[in-house]
């Protein structure tokens, strides 16, 4: 019996989590909810929260880490 779509994608979305929590991820969504932290406080615009990712993004490879997006593609 083949796998559906959802089960693959279920699987792609626990894989995520998992290398999140094993901090695998760069951009992992404890760094977005801290960013939009910042920008909701007052601290910095919405336009340098997405240019903090961005660079955090770009230096994922650098740091030996993975972007959310190749985390979830690789699941």
């Amino acid at each position: 019996m083949s796998r559906t779509r959802f089960e693959a994608a279920m699987d792609k979305r626990d894989a995520l989590k998992a290398a999140e929590n094993a901090g695998e991820v760069a951009d992992s969504m404890s760094v977005r909810l801290a960013l939009m932290d910042r920008v909701h406080a007052g601290e910095i615009t919405l336009q340098q929260a997405q240019a903090e990712l961005k660079k955090i993004q770009s230096g994922a490879k650098k740091a030996g880490k993975l972007t959310r997006e190749q985390a979830f593609s690789r699941g």
